[in-house]
């Protein structure tokens, strides 16, 4: 975390001219396939290496996208982070107006990266498999890809320790799975994307950096995986009293 802070820092030094001395790309023909289907990319990713730096660079590189993004609490620190994540070209997609700004740049042929390895409440999202375990998982991303019919390309960038740089690498697109069935196809395809990020996690497990509960939230009547915390509370509880 303090490794990607450093870095998200150094964002106003990142020019076109040096941001090949810092990121490379590693399968950009991938993306340009997907790209040139006319349909709009999503580049499904996660909390992986330089996840921050990935879309910064590519937008550098000449492919500027939209992102999703949550507002931060303090104003001044989300309108600071916002400029950065800014600077080479990229747009936020807030969530409360999401759906239509998502239809309208995959409409025109744009690209939207989304970070899909977060716990999910439930009213939006579906249980699937993540390392062995239901996982609550957006179903954003299956649903406007079978609405729209974007490609859905796997994207991230990893430290190369050999090459002292980082690798932006972009996968094949994930091809949709379409039943007829709308609620198999959503479950299915979910289920798919994450199956997808935890290969990409298994093969890079010391630069997952996502820290935060994955699995927090629990099928109805399962119990919570992070039992500690309520021992935590209830001893700090007692402690207090």
């Amino acid at each position: 975390m303090g490794w990607m802070a450093l870095e998200f820092a150094r964002f106003p030094k990142y020019t076109k001219q040096n941001i090949e001395k810092i990121v490379v790309l590693d399968g950009h023909e991938n993306f340009l396939e997907a790209q040139r289907r006319g349909k709009g990319v999503l580049v499904l990713t996660g909390h992986i290496g330089g996840w921050e730096l990935s879309s910064f660079a590519h937008a550098l590189y000449g492919y500027p996208l939209h992102y999703m993004a949550r507002p931060i609490e303090n104003a001044r620190i989300d309108a600071l982070v916002n400029r950065y994540r800014g600077m080479s070209g990229n747009h936020p997609i807030f969530k409360n107006e999401s759906a239509r700004v998502m239809l309208r740049v995959l409409k025109d042929a744009g690209t939207i990266g989304i970070l899909a390895d977060q716990n999910t409440m439930p009213e939006e999202a579906v249980f699937v498999d993540f390392f062995g375990k239901p996982a609550s998982t957006t179903t954003g991303i299956a649903r406007v890809a079978l609405h729209t019919d974007a490609a859905v390309v796997p994207g991230y960038a990893v430290w190369d320790a050999p090459q002292q740089k980082y690798r932006l690498r972009f996968e094949p697109p994930v091809e949709l799975i379409r039943t007829g069935d709308a609620d198999r196809d959503v479950f299915e395809n979910t289920q798919r994307f994450t199956k997808v990020l935890e290969e990409i996690i298994r093969k890079y497990p010391e630069q997952w950096v996502w820290v935060h509960g994955r699995w927090n939230t629990r099928p109805k009547g399962e119990p919570p995986l992070y039992d500690f915390r309520e021992a935590n509370h209830d001893a700090n509880r007692k402690r207090i009293g």
